[in-house]
């Protein structure tokens, strides 16, 4: 952005709203706690209607904005009319089937929505489309249902780019790596190409110093200078879960390299007594997946954490996004 001769870039926990009625539009599935919805409306699409199964999950799209036409149900249930000149069609399917942290059946676990999205792109046959899921799907195993699924959207008229991003080289500062489908109808003459990494990479430290000395802990600044590195993935867990953490073993000692006790989340940042390493608070982790800090959670800390976790970081979504506008153009 530039006011004046200044120049400079607004941080992705800075809010920024988009408004534009004539903007391209979008239909998002799996809209979860609005990830993917943040960063493709700040990349200049019109969101038509967000499907989410999750009560709570509408709650928080429905409270940050109130416009969105957010349609608590089940994907399986959403029938989509057919909509003229529909821009794009996104979403995050359930990551579950593939996650190294599950069993990994694929096509064979009921969670599996990828045939949803399939049958809901042929109904709508949108100009473009964006699919994120976990690296697990770029697994050996899944090779042949990845296949499946490039030819059957091939067959509706549409040329698949594949890769694994990790969300790191996109400003946010936590690894993240997640493999993105991305579609472009054959009519539209144009090569897609994935988001150019950034050079710099956004620490711990940078991003969460003045939250996390917000009530006056005196060691802060010393932190900071330990928390140099991105952070591990971030894990959002499953209702079967019990309370929130930041993941497996291997994970904890990752966030107690970075001076972050793993085992839980804290509910205040660390005061002028605190001794210790400090828990990160839901604003924290918000802030790590690359949510503005003006977003608002509905539901219980768990549920908040889970939707903060699950979540896909808006400003990846944000960069393919404006790849894919490259493409398809505005409309008109």
């Amino acid at each position: 952005m530039s006011i004046g001769s200044l120049q400079y870039t607004i941080p992705f926990w800075t809010s920024i709203s988009v408004a534009n009625h004539t903007a391209p539009t979008c239909i998002e599935i799996c809209a979860g706690a609005g990830g993917q919805a943040i960063g493709l409306e700040r990349a200049g699409f019109r969101h038509l209607a967000l499907v989410e199964i999750e009560k709570e999950y509408c709650r928080t799209l429905q409270t940050n904005r109130p416009d969105w036409n957010v349609i608590n149900e089940d994907v399986k249930a959403y029938q989509a009319d057919r909509i003229e000149d529909l821009d794009l069609f996104a979403g995050g399917v359930p990551c579950p089937p593939f996650s190294f942290a599950g069993k990994q059946l694929g096509h064979k676990d009921e969670r599996d929505l990828f045939p949803e999205a399939i049958r809901l792109i042929a109904a709508l046959l949108p100009r473009a489309i964006m699919l994120e899921n976990v690296r697990g799907l770029f697994a050996p195993r899944f090779k042949e249902y990845r296949q499946h699924i490039q030819s059957s959207i091939e067959s509706l008229g549409y040329r698949i780019y594949w890769q694994l991003l990790n969300a790191s080289d996109y400003g946010v500062p936590q690894l993240r790596p997640r493999t993105i489908l991305v579609g472009i109808r054959n009519d539209i003459n144009t090569t897609f190409h994935f988001p150019k990494q950034q050079e710099k990479r956004c620490s711990v430290g940078e991003a969460l110093f003045d939250l996390i000395s917000e009530n006056g802990w005196p060691q802060a600044y010393q932190w900071k200078e330990q928390a140099i590195n991105v952070a591990p993935t971030i894990v959002g867990g499953s209702k079967k879960h019990g309370g929130p953490d930041l993941g497996p073993t291997r994970a904890k000692k990752a966030w107690a390299s970075l001076g972050i006790d793993g085992s839980g989340i804290g509910n205040n940042a660390p005061d002028a007594d605190f001794e210790g390493m400090p828990r990160l608070t839901n604003r924290m982790v918000a802030r790590l997946q690359g949510f503005p800090d003006d977003w608002t959670f509905a539901g219980t800390k768990t549920n908040v954490y889970r939707q903060i976790g699950n979540a896909f970081p808006p400003p990846v979504a944000e960069a393919i996004g404006k790849e894919i506008l490259k493409c398809i153009k505005k409309r008109g």
